[in-house]
C-alpha cells in the first residue's frame, strides 16, 4: 500500500507540474464551468418558475442534486477523462505493452497515471451550490456527513462503468469517444429521478444507475434516504468495481501486443 501511495504522489506531482505550464487553461476551464453551470441552473429554473415542483423536491433540494452532479463532472474531468480516455490510444499505438510490463497493477496505472486540475472549478462550484442550498434548508453538519458514504459509492460506480467502457477498446480499437455514450446518459443526473416518467426512472435505476449517482446521495443529505437505498448503493459499487477488475483481466486475454 505504501508503495502505491508513493507512486501515486509521484504521478500526480508530475502531472500537476506539467499542466501548470499552461495556466491560462485554468481560466478558460473556469469560464466554461460557469457557462455550463449557468445553463444547468437556468434549465432547472424553467421547471420551478411557475410554481411547479418535482414531487417531494423543493427548489433548494433540486439544487443539491445539481450540485452533486457538478461535483461528479469535476471528478470526471479531473481524474477519469485524463486517464481512462487514453486507454484507446494505448491500445492503438501499442503503448499498452509498456504499461503491462510495469511492476504495478495495470488497472491502477491506467486509472491514476495523471490528473487534470482543470476540473477543479466544477468541484468548487458544486460545493458552493450544495453549501448555498444546504444553508437555505438549514442542514447541519451531520446531514453533510451522512451523504459521504453514498457520494463515495457514486464515485466508485461512475469509475467502474467508465473503466469497463474503456476496456472494450481492446476489441473495438476504432471506437472513438466510447465514454461519450455514458456521459450522455449521465446528463439525466442533473435532476431528481422523479422528474422523469416511470419507465425512465426504472431505466435510470436498474439499467444505467444514474439514480445512485446523484439522487441517492442527495436524499441522504436531506435526511430522506432509506436504508435500503444506501445498502443498494454500497452493494452496487462493490459489485461494479469487482466486475471492472475482472473484466479488465478478461479483456487482456484478447489483447494482441504490438510486438506480436
Amino acid at each position: 500500500m505504501q508503495r502505491y501511495l508513493k507512486v501515486l504522489r509521484l504521478f500526480w506531482s508530475a502531472a500537476i507540474a506539467a499542466e501548470l505550464e499552461y495556466r491560462l487553461n485554468f481560466i478558460l476551464a473556469a469560464l466554461s464551468s460557469i457557462g455550463n453551470l449557468a445553463g444547468s441552473v437556468f434549465g432547472l429554473f424553467l421547471f420551478y418558475r411557475t410554481g411547479y415542483t418535482f414531487t417531494g423536491w423543493s427548489w433548494e433540494a433540486a439544487l443539491i442534486v445539481l450540485g452533486i452532479f457538478t461535483l461528479l463532472q469535476g471528478f470526471s474531468a479531473t481524474f477519469l477523462a485524463p486517464n481512462l480516455n487514453r486507454i484507446v490510444r494505448h491500445v492503438q499505438e501499442g503503448t499498452l505493452d509498456f504499461v503491462l510490463l510495469k511492476p504495478i497493477r495495470s488497472q491502477f496505472w491506467l486509472s491514476t497515471h495523471t490528473l487534470s486540475p482543470w476540473g477543479l472549478p466544477d468541484l468548487i462550484f458544486g460545493c458552493i451550490i450544495i453549501g448555498y442550498a444546504g444553508k437555505r434548508l438549514g442542514l447541519g453538519i451531520d446531514k453533510y456527513l451522512s451523504s459521504i458514504l453514498p457520494l463515495f459509492c457514486s464515485l466508485v460506480i461512475l469509475y467502474s462503468l467508465w473503466f469497463m467502457l474503456g476496456a472494450t477498446t481492446i476489441w473495438f480499437v476504432k471506437l472513438y469517444n466510447v465514454t461519450e455514450v455514458l456521459r450522455g446518459f449521465l446528463e439525466a443526473g442533473r435532476y431528481p429521478t422523479v422528474a422523469y416518467p416511470a419507465a425512465y426512472r426504472v431505466f435510470f435505476t436498474f439499467v444505467v444507475p444514474v439514480a445512485f449517482l446523484t439522487t441517492v446521495p442527495a436524499q441522504a443529505m436531506l435526511g430522506q434516504g432509506q436504508s435500503t437505498w444506501l445498502i443498494g448503493s454500497v452493494f452496487l459499487s462493490v459489485v461494479l468495481f469487482s466486475i471492472s477488475t475482472w473484466f479488465w483481466r478478461f479483456a487482456l486475454r484478447f489483447y494482441t501486443s504490438a510486438s506480436s
